[in-house]
């Protein structure tokens, strides 16, 4: 299956990357949000060399004939729903459908596509620019070839796709971020460790390891024996709590969501924010040009 032509649905921060990495890739990308003003927004963020290749809509219709639309609206089930039931009464049939959700059920989207055997899930990380990871989420009812097709796509662009094959809550990558930062919190409130001992655990320790090698292949280096022996004790002593962590909702409740709120686990007023972000971006940047330039 052949793509060259994409359209991007939803012209936010992971929209208009995509369109921005698509079009710098050579591809034909046609961008589409259903407010002007917010594609002109888009525009101010896109790179120069990018910017007047990619096509700029508010007509639906103006997509429908993609070979990959991938759709990044807001991420509301209703609002998706909403979205896709307008979309299937004018895409083509040959076009393959992905969404950019984190976390919805590729399975409940699917339910309102157009031919779902050629709908996934296409799950982008962000900063778009630097992480590599693309999870790829088959419904019940996708097609091998449209998944291999999207993965293919994504190894054009020089990112990393792995192909999730079932629709699973989380699908991989925040199910194994949630079960880390449920231990993590646990730590926390019974003051094993504090906050910042809990980062640079991650950061220097676990973070820097699996930079490199994946917990399984760390399990291989290390010795199935050893890791088997430590599983014997350590597992039952484990968080293993289905509620949200504690912590996690005493922050939430007093609105205290992180870099956006101006506090979180950590301070961030009084322009820390701007320089907490410049510093992650970085520091991504150092990383992603050491390990994968």
């Amino acid at each position: 299956m052949s793509i060259q032509k994409i359209g991007i649905a939803g012209a936010g921060t992971m929209g208009y990357s995509m369109a921005d990495i698509f079009a710098a890739k050579g591809f034909d990308v046609t961008l589409w949000n259903h407010r002007a003003s917010t594609l002109e927004k888009a525009k101010t963020h896109i790179s120069a060399a990018s910017r007047d290749k990619i096509h700029y809509t508010t007509q639906l219709e103006d997509i429908a004939d993609s070979d990959l639309i991938v759709e990044s609206v807001t991420e509301d089930l209703q609002i998706k729903t909403d979205f896709y039931d307008k979309l299937s009464r004018v895409v083509e049939n040959h076009t393959i459908v992905a969404t950019n959700t984190s976390g919805l059920s590729i399975n409940a989207l699917a339910a309102h596509v157009k031919h779902p055997d050629r709908f996934l899930g296409m799950h982008w990380f962000n900063p778009p620019t630097l992480i590599l990871l693309i999870e790829i989420i088959k419904n019940d009812h996708t097609r091998q070839d449209v998944a291999e097709t999207v993965r293919d796509l994504s190894l054009r662009i020089g990112k990393k796709p792995v192909i999730v094959n079932k629709d699973v809550f989380g699908f991989a990558a925040n199910r194994l971020q949630l079960a880390v930062l449920r231990e993590a919190l646990s730590m926390v409130e019974q003051g094993v460790v504090s906050p910042e001992g809990i980062d640079d655990v991650m950061k220097y320790g676990l973070g820097f390891r699996w930079a490199c090698i994946g917990p399984l292949e760390t399990v291989d280096f290390g010795g199935i024996d050893t890791f088997y022996h430590i599983a014997e004790y350590l597992m039952p002593d484990l968080e293993d709590s289905h509620a949200v962590p504690a912590l996690l909702k005493e922050h939430y409740d007093k609105g205290e969501l992180g870099v956006k709120a101006g506090k979180g686990f950590y301070e961030y007023s009084g322009g820390k924010d701007t320089a907490a972000t410049k510093a992650r971006d970085e520091k991504l940047k150092k990383l992603f040009d050491a390990l994968y330039k």
